[in-house]
């Protein structure tokens, strides 16, 4: 039996979940290298529909380019872009979902379906990016916290950038960077698998996300090597002027799928 087989789930595209709560859910047990066999898979996919792939790449190096525009112009408003950024991320990823899902499923992916993909789950993704937004806002508000107890005032947003930087600050960056980890666990705990079930199955918000919360807690070796695996590659794509987005985004958005496929079987 090949790895592929080992990891990922047959292929089911349209039947509806009809298990019980997020608990009564199967897991996969998934091996140490499952994440690099979801890259793999989906660099698979994305030379498959290169086009449709580096349109949403496209989108996603846009993103970070509109984001150091605003950054450099108009500062202050660069913590609303980047929360209505965490809400139009995971809504482009969708498209890739669905891409993968018809290809999985021996379909052929077309743009329009895979930019309309969210609409067929319009409320519950609604609901999740609600909490995602909420969860965003607690961890600037968490981030200013930090900054009022470490400076006697409040710096600007360049200001703050070159205050974590600054190796006499050694304290405050600790536990901005403590403050920082802990939120971005909690959402990728929440949401490593959320988003591609909520378009794959009849299922909620709260019962997607409790999924994906128990199975980082789990597995939690498998799943902190996959997010750290993401991680740094999103941060070299990032470090080319936002470049390496084009390829890595929609590649890092198939794999998802396949991490998705291959953790909760049918």
């Amino acid at each position: 039996m090949n790895a592929q087989t080992d990891i990922e789930a047959p292929v089911d595209v349209a039947a509806p979940d009809t298990a019980g709560t997020a608990f009564d859910l199967p897991l996969s047990t998934l091996p140490w290298y499952a994440p690099a066999q979801w890259l793999r898979l989906g660099w698979r996919d994305f030379t498959r529909a290169p086009a449709l792939g580096l349109f949403y790449g496209g989108c996603f190096t846009g993103m970070g380019w509109l984001l150091v525009y605003v950054f450099e112009h108009a500062a202050a408003y660069t913590l609303a872009l980047s929360a209505g950024f965490l809400l139009v991320g995971p809504f482009l990823c969708l498209g890739l979902y669905d891409v993968s899902r018809k290809l999985e499923g021996g379909e052929r992916p077309g743009f329009l379906s895979s930019l309309t993909a969210w609409n067929t789950r319009a409320g519950t993704m609604g609901i999740f990016g609600g909490v995602l937004l909420i969860v965003e806002m607690l961890w600037a508000r968490s981030s200013l916290i930090v900054f009022a107890l470490s400076f006697n005032g409040m710096p600007d947003f360049k200001g703050s950038l070159l205050a974590l930087v600054n190796p006499a600050n050694l304290e405050f960056i600790v536990a901005y960077l403590v403050v920082g980890a802990m939120f971005a666990s909690l959402i990728f705990t929440i949401s490593v698998v959320s988003m591609p079930m909520i378009l794959d199955r009849h299922t909620d918000a709260i019962t997607a996300g409790l999924t994906s919360l128990r199975l980082c807690l789990t597995q939690p070796g498998v799943m902190l090597l996959w997010g750290a695996v993401v991680a740094l590659i999103v941060a070299l794509a990032m470090a080319p002027g936002f470049l390496g987005l084009l390829v890595v985004g929609p590649v890092i958005g198939h794999a998802s799928w396949h991490a998705y496929r291959a953790a909760v079987p049918r």
